[in-house]
């Protein structure tokens, strides 16, 4: 009966050492891991900001630019109003003359719409070039500065920040003197 009791006594005494000891690390391990959710929550939180706020930039991008291509399809009516009107230019006739003023009115709207839509020329004059807003049709030999632009032979334009057409141009190359020298073979 002795041992019966012995090991009752055993049974319901508990070790305090054993058990502090294995609650600690069970405490350490669980605020380990506690700390590794909360790092992780706290990227993603991060990762969806970032990507509402990327996603946000897209849509305001797409928004602004969501006319380009009816825009890019209007340029040659632009084109055509401009040519229409210079040509009316050297008609001395009454009735021209109305009619170049009624073409100058519906040409000045419509540019007039299409820039509150965001949309500008491309600038040319007395500019180097520049090969994303240019585009070379012609190089001729000149006296003045490499890649400047001489004349504009279409114009280009910008929507907002992205290029819808680019101005075709005619640029400079430097006519050097020593350097026809030296192809000549003379010093």
């Amino acid at each position: 009966m002795t041992n019966k009791k012995v090991k009752e006594n055993t049974d319901d005494q508990e070790y305090p050492e054993i058990d502090n000891i294995s609650t600690e690390k069970k405490h350490a391990i669980t605020k380990q891991e506690f700390d590794e959710l909360t790092d992780t929550l706290k990227r993603l939180q991060a990762e969806f900001e970032n990507y509402k706020k990327r996603t946000e930039k897209e849509n305001i991008f797409l928004i602004k630019n969501a006319n380009a291509q009816l825009i890019k399809e209007l340029l040659p009516v632009l084109d055509s109003f401009e040519l229409a009107i210079k040509d009316s230019n050297n008609i001395d006739n009454p009735e021209i003359a109305k009619f170049k003023k009624g073409l100058e009115l519906i040409y000045t709207q419509l540019y007039s719409i299409l820039e509150d839509e965001g949309l500008r020329q491309i600038d040319t004059e007395n500019k180097h070039f520049d090969p994303y807003k240019h585009e070379v049709l012609m190089v001729k030999e000149c006296e003045k500065q490499d890649d400047m632009i001489l004349q504009e032979l279409q114009k280009g334009y910008m929507l907002n920040d992205i290029v819808l057409r680019h101005s075709k141009v005619m640029i400079s190359k430097h006519n050097c003197p020593d350097n026809k020298e030296d192809h000549d073979g003379k010093p």
